[in-house]
């Protein structure tokens, strides 16, 4: 398949391209959408077919029998990650953000501080609060323009009130991919304090040549006694209307407390997405994605390229995800004024740093995943708008 295909989603129910004039005033008509995090691509053929042999079928009753399924997670994680996964270690759930409340309900109380390392995905400090949860924001520090942890500072914010500990790996927005070391401190640190510690691995796949993504439960494997990891297939494969996610939790006495809640709230799988996933992780996906890769490459390579070229402008090296963080700072103009510029006057809706938690305030995150054409005219439209800084 080719990436370069303009496919217009407009008028299909995407959030993306069909909310974008009452959330931020661009027709999408005019604009270009590069704020919610899914691809512009179709998606891999395997997963093509096997909706095609569903749709055939034409019954589309409850799902049962997922040891296809099982072992189709256990031979990508072993294959691409050099993780061994056990079948009874995994659980489905509607998506990571739905897996990340559930942890949240199953392992901590309300009053309970989670801590986040920020900026960082903005669904997560929503969830916490809606659950009656504090949000303990453990601010990265930039070293040589990329972020690092400060376990030194965080260290001294901690209260005893705080129970989990939510790791972004790779890192959404700034794109890291983090080190054996910084993943062992991770883990030391969530043993210091006595946290549990959720490793959201979703961006795992998205990596660029050059880098190499460590599963936490492979960095640490001392820490199993505390440690959730999330992963899906719905990121990787463009597949995320499937809403269809893993929590693997390898120890017995967490499993329990995790299935509890999974019984109690009635939770099954949705048919469509077990296919999809089934389909997505096998030799041909493997091959899909290695081609996504090297596509996005060339993405981050132009996007940088020219927003880099900007005076003021700095775009964070990516070594993982598609989603570019941009820091605006160098302007000396305040937020308002260059969202202004770039979604009234550029007409590019993107997510605010804001959201993101502090260390953000500065930032505009920006989607890659479309075809270069896009990518291209989206640098040429900053280019333009902040043309009075050159």
């Amino acid at each position: 398949m080719s990436f370069d295909e303009p496919i217009n989603r407009i008028g299909s129910h995407c959030v993306k391209w069909d909310m974008m004039a009452p959330l931020y005033g661009v027709a999408p008509q005019e604009g270009l959408a590069m704020w919610v995090a899914d691809m512009e691509f179709k998606a891999a053929p395997p997963i093509q077919c096997a909706l095609e042999k569903m749709l055939a079928h034409g019954v589309y009753g409850y799902f049962g029998d997922d040891s296809a399924y099982l072992d189709a997670i256990r031979w990508w994680m072993a294959t691409r990650h050099g993780w061994t996964v056990e079948k009874d270690w995994i659980f489905t759930t509607h998506g990571l953000v739905h897996g990340t409340a559930m942890c949240i309900d199953a392992f901590t109380e309300a009053g309970d501080g989670v801590v986040l390392m920020t900026p960082v995905y903005h669904a997560f400090a929503r969830i916490i609060k809606a659950a009656g949860r504090q949000v303990v924001e453990c601010p990265l520090s930039t070293v040589n323009g990329r972020y690092e942890p400060d376990f030194a500072a965080w260290d001294a914010q901690m209260t005893g009130k705080e129970r989990m500990f939510i790791l972004c790996s790779p890192h959404n927005p700034g794109g890291r991919v983090w080190t054996a070391e910084e993943l062992r401190g991770v883990a030391d640190f969530c043993k210091r304090h006595d946290l549990i510690l959720i490793s959201d691995e979703i961006h795992h796949d998205l990596v660029y040549p050059g880098q190499k993504h460590l599963p936490m439960a492979v960095a640490a494997p001392d820490i199993a006694d505390r440690l959730v990891m999330m992963t899906a297939t719905t990121k990787t494969f463009n597949i995320a209307g499937a809403h269809t996610g893993n929590v693997i939790i390898a120890d017995e006495a967490l499993r329990k407390r995790f299935s509890d809640r999974m019984m109690a709230m009635g939770i099954s799988p949705n048919a469509f997405g077990m296919h999809m996933a089934t389909a997505a992780y096998s030799p041909e996906g493997a091959a899909w994605v290695d081609d996504l890769m090297r596509y996005l490459d060339g993405n981050r390579r132009a996007f940088d390229a020219g927003v880099n070229a900007i005076p003021g402008l700095r775009s964070m090296p990516l070594e993982a995800t598609y989603l570019a963080w941009v820091d605006f700072a160098g302007t000396g103009m305040g937020l308002p004024e260059v969202i202004a510029r770039v979604e009234k006057e550029a007409k590019i809706a993107t997510n605010h740093g804001t959201a993101f938690g502090l260390g953000g305030e500065s930032f505009l995150r920006f989607n890659l995943a479309a075809p270069r054409a896009q990518v291209q005219e989206a640098v040429a439209r900053l280019q333009r708008v902040f043309g009075d800084l050159q």
